[in-house]
């Protein structure tokens, strides 16, 4: 039912979207205790604002009010994926080279499941990743089908 619930708000949404030149990051359809929330996150270069992300919840509430497709009572919320906004797919890892980045892997490289460094490349389905180890600068060569999470990760 999720991936349905996902699939059907994605076509609601993106027509929105398109008519505001905002990009979908991601949507989530979550149980958290005992509420349902759907979550939808936009953004644009520069970043959204709480404007944008009000007039497109509005829009979304109504086309999802009309057909109606989920059954059980849910938070609709529409936001900003953050500063550490997750880096879905391939065009996303393309737009954030010289990024600082978080990368989990499905299974270990050079004995690590978790990286976070500077995206340096990403060339037929391969990540190039920089990181530090103590004082040593590495480098480290990602296949795209390892990558069970990416994200943009914050340097204090």
């Amino acid at each position: 039912m999720s991936s349905q619930v996902i699939k059907t708000t994605e076509e609601l949404v993106l027509p929105i979207l398109g008519e505001k030149n905002l990009d979908l990051v991601d949507i989530e359809y979550v149980k958290e205790g005992k509420s349902w929330f759907l979550r939808v996150y936009i953004d644009k270069p520069g970043g959204v604002d709480i404007t944008e992300c009000g007039e497109v919840s509005e829009q979304l509430s109504e086309k999802l009010d009309e057909i109606d497709p989920i059954k059980d009572p849910y938070f609709l919320e529409v936001s900003s994926p953050g500063v550490e906004r997750p880096l879905k797919t391939k065009e996303d890892i393309e737009k954030n080279i010289n990024k600082n980045v978080y990368i989990k892997l499905y299974e270990q490289i050079d004995g690590e499941k978790e990286y976070e460094g500077i995206l340096k490349d990403f060339k037929n389905d391969v990540l190039t990743l920089e990181y530090k180890v103590k004082t040593r600068t590495k480098q480290v060569e990602l296949p795209y089908e390892k990558i069970a999470k990416a994200r943009l990760a914050v340097v204090f």
